[in-house]
């Protein structure tokens, strides 16, 4: 029996919400409070000044919460963290930012977003180093109820930590449920 790759199966899960747009053909009106979190894999590389590692994959994460502006504009708090333990080390990357997410249409179902935050990376037992972060994104609300949504997303987060120039990134591939 074959096993899906987390890239295997996030790429499914697409495929399966792109075509569930058929049955899910509700208006998407944006109001009020939302909240959503999602699931996926993430792709984790870093560099510093004069050194540069070879990206490595593992399970990551999102939590968003916030309100809305108007029907193209929602404005809020996310949360995203990628996770690794391996030979005795647990690797932990992530970032709190506020974010503004854009809809180009009013009652579109593509958004971006853009962010600015804090950025965390820990190789334990040593301590956390923080510092600078950003995050961008784009993603895509399946409307499935009157006010919740399957979110495939992509979202990108950087930041700049510890003392000595060191930078991280996340490439996240993620599916999420959205209430709003």
């Amino acid at each position: 029996m074959r096993v899906l790759r987390p890239p295997s199966a996030i790429f499914a899960a697409l495929v399966v919400v792109g075509t569930s747009a058929a049955w899910a053909q509700q208006a998407q009106v944006r109001q009020g409070f939302w909240i959503g979190f999602g699931l996926g894999w993430g792709s984790l590389g870093q560099s510093c000044n004069g050194c540069r590692t070879d990206r490595i994959g593992a399970a990551s994460g999102y939590l968003k919460i916030g309100g809305t502006l108007g029907p193209r504009v929602l404005l809020g708090g996310e949360i995203s963290a990628w996770n690794k333990s391996e030979a005795g080390t647990t690797t932990t990357a992530g970032n709190v930012s506020f974010a503004a997410f854009y809809y180009p249409q009013a009652a579109g179902r593509i958004f971006v977003k853009g962010g600015l935050g804090l950025a965390m990376f820990q190789e334990q037992p040593a301590d956390p180093a923080m510092g600078l972060g950003l995050t961008f994104g784009i993603g895509y609300d399946v409307r499935v109820g009157r006010n919740v949504s399957i979110t495939p997303v992509a979202n990108f987060t950087w930041g700049r930590v510890g003392d000595f120039g060191s930078r991280v990134d996340v490439l996240q591939l993620a599916v999420g449920i959205t209430f709003h």
